[in-house]
């Protein structure tokens, strides 16, 4: 009866993320642990100054409280090993994150760690999981070619690929955290598809790990989507990266998330691009990077922005489920 774990698992991470608000914003906002907006950013997001930030902790604990369902459906010993690294790689990264957060709200600035501390500390969270997945026989070196039924056995560099791909994922879902309901928005979404795809595959305890990642966000969106009651920090994003990231190598398809984080991969290029060709040539690509804040001096709404974003990650999704059932399996 995997579906009736789903649902409970579901139920309590909507339940506890969505709830929890009550509890920790007014929290937030006694402590004064507001949003420092980012001087070079977008002058029209002065008015989100002081919003309270660090309301990842809000769907950390939603996840939290769904991760011993995942356990008891988990098929083996494998599949156990493998949610628990997921689940303590992300909060690593979070971790990570809350550090950054704290410094900032701190200071009363909008920066925390240094970009090199940071990456130090997350190749760092990167190393320990595919270090344990690798020693625990989880990590495959068997790369499937999306949408076909090729596969190349690339070796030893599975290990390299996996810590520099992880840290990758991280960032690319930090970057889209820029707009209310953005990060989270996409992300159900994602939540969704890995659900349908473990179920596929028969992982009971990822498919109700991934329904309680969808439930979460639908949760936080409760109090994140336009205009945001709380903002989900770095604590957030830098824990929902890590584990959309671990998901995908946990399933044994890192290049799955070319296709279902394709929202995240165009953000992440946009700022790339932008840096690159404005060092190059002193002109710039967007009106604004990452490309979220293009639209936004296009004069599109960050609901419409959400909306569209959402759109796209489902359309890919599904594009990525079909290859899955009807292709891989």
């Amino acid at each position: 009866m995997s579906e009736y774990y789903i649902v409970i698992a579901a139920c309590l991470s909507f339940a506890v993320t969505a709830l929890s608000g009550f509890v920790l914003i007014p929290l937030l906002r006694r402590l004064r642990f507001g949003q420092s907006i980012r001087e070079d950013g977008p002058t029209w997001h002065e008015k989100k100054q002081g919003t309270p930030t660090m309301g990842g902790i809000m769907f950390i604990l939603g996840i939290g409280a769904a991760i011993p369902f995942a356990l008891s459906k988990a098929g083996d010993s494998g599949e156990k090993y493998g949610i628990i690294y997921c689940g303590l790689t992300a909060l690593l990264f979070g971790l990570v994150g809350f550090i950054d957060d704290f410094i900032k709200v701190s200071k009363k600035q909008n920066l925390g760690v240094t970009v090199k501390q940071k990456l130090f500390l997350q190749f760092a969270a990167a190393i320990a999981f595919t270090v344990s997945m690798g020693v625990s026989g989880l990590l495959s070196s068997q790369i499937d070619i999306p949408f076909t039924k090729w596969s190349i056995d690339i070796g030893f560099a599975i290990y390299p690929l996996t810590v520099i791909a992880l840290v990758g994922i991280v960032n690319a879902v930090n970057i889209t955290d820029g707009l209310d309901g953005l990060a989270s928005g996409v992300t159900w979404i994602v939540g969704i598809f890995f659900l349908l795809a473990a179920s596929v595959f028969k992982l009971e305890g990822y498919s109700v790990l991934a329904a309680a990642l969808a439930a979460a966000m639908m949760g936080f969106l409760v109090w994140n989507f336009y205009p945001a009651k709380v903002f989900m920090g770095d604590t957030g994003s830098l824990f929902l990266g890590g584990l959309v990231g671990t998901l995908c190598f946990a399933l044994r398809m890192p290049l799955i998330f070319l296709i279902v984080g394709i929202v995240y991969m165009i953000e992440i290029l946009s700022d790339v691009i932008q840096v690159l060709h404005y060092k190059r040539t002193k002109r710039r690509v967007f009106l604004m990077a990452p490309i979220h804040h293009h639209f936004e001096k296009k004069g599109w709404s960050e609901v419409r922005i959400d909306f569209t974003a959402m759109g796209l990650t489902l359309l890919f999704a599904a594009g990525a489920f079909l290859w899955i059932y009807f292709v891989k399996i």
